[in-house]
């Protein structure tokens, strides 16, 4: 999967789950502050990440993740980790 396929993917799930505009969700934006996320949403976040890419996220995954750029970058690396 290119990191195009992984950010369309992404962008679509996380604008429907989160009810956000596609548009707000811009690489350099804030993950947290545009999705509106709580603790409860996380947990949503990983399900949904599990369920469309079968990678398996943890608590500590999160440390440094601030903008949906370096989320992309995430899951693209747990995404080559499977592959490996």
């Amino acid at each position: 999967m290119s990191k195009e396929e992984i950010v369309e993917k992404m962008i679509h799930f996380m604008s429907d789950e989160f009810e956000v505009d596609a548009d707000a969700i811009q690489p350099d934006a804030n993950l947290k502050d545009t999705l509106g996320l709580d603790s409860l949403d996380y947990v949503d976040l990983v399900v949904s990440i599990e369920s469309n890419f079968g990678v398996k996220l943890v608590e500590a995954d999160f440390v440094g993740i601030a903008s949906f750029q370096s989320f992309y970058d995430l899951i693209e690396n747990k995404l080559k980790l499977k592959l490996a």
